[in-house]
């Protein structure tokens, strides 16, 4: 067997990651065809199958899942010895919004450490006005936040996030009393987005839960407490648009922009593989 090829284990463990090869090419800054191509010589080179492949879905195979731990494990020791003669440490420092991440961000932060495992990573979890805010000040290296208006045209757009009343299966709303909410405090701009929508709509609504992020609010919602303004990306697991069936009006989608003037090649790098995880977790 020949000696494999460090770039298409890498390429074979991103796309097992992300589930794409679309976002794997992302990450690595290269194309698709180039990271099918790799998988399919690393294939070859193994005599194995390692992923499934349709046109809507990537998978393991049963040699894939077999592979994996021991790809990672080459990858992990190929970095090892690239920064063994020792990298300058340096701290990237992200603002990233509540409404952004949920509980997807293990995988965001993994994609990250693996794309520079040097880094000393911080990330701020903020509203988006106040990412925007501390970003403008320079407390920032970059920040990911719902543009919610034309105060910024320029950034990066990693997805359009599409919102829903989202509610747990067994949530019950009472015809005539008002809709209970579960939201951030003001000045939230989902929050202002949302109430928005419901007097433009006269439907009288009640707060009845205040979280502090996407964690918390996801609680109140599958507790059963309350209805909330959600991207459907991040709702809880199980938990349903519950607007059609409410006649709640529908809910605007929002751009999800990176925004970051660093020049740094790691930098980059790390946040490349960010976007490409985040844009993974839309599938």
């Amino acid at each position: 067997m020949k000696a494999l090829d460090i770039e298409a284990v890498q390429a074979f463990v991103l796309t097992a990651d992300l589930k794409s090869f679309t976002r794997a090419a992302e990450a690595l800054d290269t194309t698709q065809a180039a990271v099918s191509l790799k998988i399919k010589r690393l294939e070859q080179g193994l005599g194995r199958r390692l992923l499934e492949r349709t046109p809507r879905l990537v998978r393991l195979s049963i040699d894939g899942s077999t592979f994996l731990d021991s790809a990672r494990a080459l990858v992990a020791a190929h970095q090892g010895a690239v920064g063994s003669f020792g990298v300058e440490q340096r701290r990237l420092v992200v603002g990233i919004s509540h409404h952004i991440v949920g509980a997807e961000l293990p995988l965001l932060l993994k994609r990250m450490n693996a794309a520079e495992p040097g880094l000393v990573l911080e990330i701020r979890i903020l509203s988006s006005n106040e990412a925007f805010d501390a970003f403008e000040r320079g407390t920032l290296d970059a920040a990911i936040a719902l543009r919610h208006d034309n105060r910024r045209r320029d950034g990066e757009t990693i997805l359009e996030e599409a919102f829903g009343w989202m509610a747990a299966p067994d949530f019950v709303h009472r015809s005539g009393t008002p809709l209970k909410l579960a939201t951030q405090a003001p000045p939230c701009s989902v929050r202002t987005m949302a109430v928005a929508a419901l007097e433009e709509a006269g439907i009288a609504w009640t707060e009845v839960f205040v979280g502090g992020g996407i964690t918390t609010i996801g609680a109140a919602v599958s507790a059963g407490l309350a209805v909330a303004a959600l991207g459907r990306r991040v709702a809880p697991a199980g938990c349903i648009d519950i607007g059609p069936q409410l006649g709640l009006p529908p809910l605007p989608a929002r751009d999800v922009v990176l925004y970051s003037t660093s020049t740094d090649r790691r930098t980059k790098n790390a946040l490349r593989s960010l976007s490409a995880a985040i844009r993974a977790t839309g599938r």
